[in-house]
């Protein structure tokens, strides 16, 4: 019998699941039977190229090990040429993941920077893409979760687009909670990870890619177990096989995730439920004196950063610490530039869920 959760997770991944979905994991599966490989993992793959596009003939979907960050590298260590140079959009600690990695792979590079709390400029990305003819892709990250800021990604890519770049759309934190559609946003690659808005647990992420791009890449590597063209070609030759051993578990709890996000209403309902977690928790967390790091302008439904109260005895640690004492778990600022901390709203999170969280924080007087 599996055990109810001491707490919800109010993170942006790994986040709290439904007993279903873990529950999925009771079974043992071989890498090497049909009934995981055809019934499982070929059904993933083409469930997630249908969510993404309304033109799925367009586009493919590969699987990859690992947290989320693998599967980003995977994706900038494979589909750039050793002559190809990466033009990348920062706005916070996520951005700034792809300039390290890219960085360690040796690839040319140029980085647009700007503080954690600014959206890019669109103009100023034009000038980078027109006065700099070598760059060939652009990368970005959609949901930026360092602060929760939500980037104008279709207006970046159909940009890039108009000067023939190929693109890039780290989706990790939004993919399955906000609506989009990677061929009218005129993306090439987009990265996401099963634990977040889809609801599974953490082990693999994986990338919808444009067929025609990928086909493109077969010798462009620079890793050999993150050498996406390989993955794909032994996933589509192999008829759900992966190269090594996959997380079979993982993968199966993300097939029932995938059931209950249709059950759900699809993405459309997700994003509204998260989207009232988010209302519901801002407009609370005002009323109890709280101030939001960004303009509501700039807020996504996935994660939404506070000012830490100005009061001298408080302290994060304690805060966190009462919290989960009664039953929640927040995450810490990663804003280099104020004293801040996060809560999120995706997963098996409801809006009666932020209102026990509201009163809960509400009877916390040590500040």
């Amino acid at each position: 019998m599996i055990p109810e959760n001491p707490y919800l997770l109010l993170t942006p991944g790994p986040l709290s699941t439904s007993k279903t979905v873990k529950e999925t994991m009771l079974r043992d599966w071989c890498t090497w039977d049909d009934d995981y490989n055809l019934n499982i993992v070929q059904e993933i793959r083409q469930r997630l190229v249908h969510l993404a596009t309304s033109k799925p003939q367009n586009y493919t979907s590969v699987l990859m090990q690992g947290s989320g960050t693998f599967s980003v590298e995977s994706v900038i260590g494979s589909v750039i040429p050793e002559n190809g140079k990466l033009l990348i959009i920062s706005n916070g600690a996520y951005g700034d993941r792809i300039i390290r990695i890219s960085q360690m792979l040796r690839i040319d590079y140029k980085a647009y920077k700007m503080p954690e709390t600014q959206i890019p400029d669109l103009s100023q990305i034009e000038k980078l893409l027109a006065d700099n003819t070598d760059i060939t892709h652009l990368a970005v990250v959609h949901c930026e979760t360092t602060t929760g800021i939500l980037n104008p990604v279709k207006e970046i890519t159909h940009l890039a687009k108009k000067y023939n770049k190929k693109t890039i759309v780290d989706a990790m934190s939004s993919f399955g909670g906000i609506e989009m559609d990677v061929d009218d946003w005129k993306i090439d690659f987009l990265i996401s990870s099963a634990n977040k808005c889809i609801q599974g647990v953490p082990g693999f992420g994986f990338v919808i890619a444009r067929t025609t791009e990928l086909e493109q890449c077969s010798d462009y590597a620079r890793s050999h177990s993150l050498d996406l063209f390989d993955q794909w070609a032994t996933m589509e030759n192999g008829k759900g096989k992966w190269r090594f051993t996959s997380p079979t578990h993982v993968v199966r709890a993300f097939m029932q995730a995938m059931l209950e996000l249709e059950k759900e209403g699809g993405v459309a309902a997700r994003e509204q439920r998260y989207t009232e977690n988010q209302q519901t928790l801002v407009a609370g967390m005002r009323k109890l004196g709280f101030e939001t790091l960004l303009p509501d302008a700039f807020h996504s439904p996935i994660i939404t950063s506070f000012i830490s109260p100005a009061e001298k005895e408080y302290d994060f640690n304690l805060f966190y610490s009462l919290l989960k004492s009664k039953g929640f778990i927040i995450y810490p600022g990663k804003v280099a530039q104020s004293d801040t901390f996060r809560i999120g709203n995706i997963g098996e999170i409801f809006p009666e869920d932020i209102k026990r969280l509201l009163q809960s924080i509400s009877e916390i007087k040590f500040w």
